[in-house]
């Protein structure tokens, strides 16, 4: 009998971390955990700041670890990792250390003192006048605020000793990759370098004259690998998996994610979890005629078409938020579970009102128009009513993807399907009936979608 042979996936994602054991020969995940990081702090640049606190995110990925099968683990082969795109942490040597019990290496922990914070792709510090102030990168990829290497030339910009006191720059689940495989220097997929900025994915390297041209620090950035390659080993055993098991380069999230969800290459898919994206697989890039269109790398010498927003279900949970905390100033505390049922059930029942309420859904911004905001105009009493008024939410949130990519693109890359993705469109049926409405495609949701599972499928 043919021994098992298992693959552990592993997504760090923005609020929590997941994992999985995925068998290559049934196709099916036989063990999974998650755990939110709780792992966010305060930043000196107030709202504009967005950090998160790495040695926290690597505790959650150690417990969601160890709380697999030992019988499952010690068949793992390999090991694929991806997580939150665009962001950047900093470090110097000793940013981990090894945690032993009876003389035998448990885990890795990561040490606070010797690596920054991750400043996370939600942070905002990089006003458009300063991004207009850097030259313009070689790149398809355009560099906008919370990406690595935008953030770094605001922190060469305001605080130059900062950037002196570390040696190396990446991810966080770069970061991830290199602490496990004990690399003296990060090693990063394509994917993640074009989610920094100042990477050109068709000559496969940075925009190194640009950036020394303006005094970046170019020994910080990490060398680049196609995704999909292997970069490292285990440098110990890990919770059960034997110590010398391969590790991938870490990916993109959003490429994982859809790695795992497509079935043809006639589906798109559209993942609303936090943020939201509508995403197709093409061959080669071309001019769309959209400025709010990127093309990924992807797997394969592939790209993704994408249509990234910064509003998703981040907008929808800030209106639950709302209404919770009027409903208490008035002493009547309702359960968040309860405010989402009642508002899907009043959306979907409520008849279309005269006049249709029109939502500017911009709550974060975008990236293509950082200065946005929110705001409703055309109230009139027909409109109203909560369920009118979270549909128009809801309505304003998938028009807003449609104009970033109207479904001419989709049709002439002759899709057929929409598939969904992510918490934030799964549970709520008045975001599918949107989606429908504008792309007049069905959606239809399958068994895919968990980035963890994309992470495993990259390095079979």
């Amino acid at each position: 009998m043919a021994e098992k042979a298992f693959i552990l996936g592993i997504d760090i994602g923005t609020t929590s971390v997941k994992v999985c054991v995925y068998d290559p020969q049934s196709k099916e995940v036989v063990a999974k955990q998650t755990k939110d990081t709780a792992a966010n702090i305060p930043s000196d640049q107030g709202i504009e700041g967005n950090k998160q606190d790495v040695p926290k995110i690597v505790s959650a990925l150690h417990y969601c670890v160890s709380r697999l099968p030992r019988d499952v683990l010690r068949h793992i082969k390999s090991i694929g990792v991806c997580g939150q795109m665009h962001g950047v942490v900093l470090w110097r040597d000793g940013a981990w250390e090894k945690v032993e019990k009876d003389n035998v290496v448990i885990r890795l922990e990561a040490v606070r003192n010797n690596m920054s914070a991750l400043y996370t792709w939600q942070d905002t510090r990089c006003k458009p006048e300063f991004l207009e102030s850097l030259p313009k990168p070689n790149s398809r990829q355009k560099c906008y605020s919370g990406y690595g290497c935008a953030t770094l030339l605001w922190m060469l910009k305001h605080k130059p000793d900062k950037l002196k006191n570390y040696t190396y720059a990446a991810t966080v689940q770069d970061f991830v990759v290199a602490m496990l495989c004990g690399l003296q220097k990060p090693i990063m997929s394509d994917q993640n370098a074009a989610s920094w900025g100042y990477y050109n994915t068709e000559l496969n390297e940075w925009n190194v004259d640009i950036l020394k041209s303006i005094d970046f620090p170019v020994p910080l950035l990490p060398d680049v690998v196609k995704s999909g390659e292997f970069v490292g080993k285990l440098v110990n055993p890990w919770s059960g998996i034997p110590e010398g098991t391969p590790v991938g380069a870490a990916l993109g999230d959003l490429q994982c994610s859809i790695l795992a969800t497509l079935e043809s290459d006639q589906d798109a898919v559209l993942n609303i979890s936090t943020s939201a994206q509508l995403a197709i697989v093409v061959k080669n890039m071309s001019d769309l005629g959209f400025s709010t269109i990127e093309h990924l790398p992807y797997f394969n010498n592939n790209y993704l078409v994408v249509a990234a927003s910064l509003n998703g279900g981040n907008v929808l949970a800030t209106f639950v938020k709302m209404l919770q905390q009027w409903m208490l100033e008035f002493g009547f505390p309702i359960p968040q579970s309860k405010v989402w049922e009642k508002l899907i059930s009043l959306g979907l029942a409520a008849p279309a009102p005269t006049s249709s309420m029109k939502i500017s859904p911009y709550l974060l911004g975008e990236r293509h128009m950082p200065s946005a905001k929110v705001a409703v105009e055309n109230i009139d009493l027909s409109n109203i009513q909560l369920g009118h008024v979270f549909r128009s939410l809801c309505d304003s949130l998938i028009e807003n993807l449609h104009q970033m990519m109207p479904k001419e693109v989709l049709l002439n890359a002759k899709i057929k399907r929409i598939v969904g993705n992510g918490s934030g469109l799964s549970r709520n049926a008045v975001l599918q009936r949107a989606v429908e409405q504008y792309y007049s495609l069905p959606l239809e949701f399958t068994c895919g979608g968990d980035a963890a599972k994309g992470a495993a499928i990259a390095v079979i």
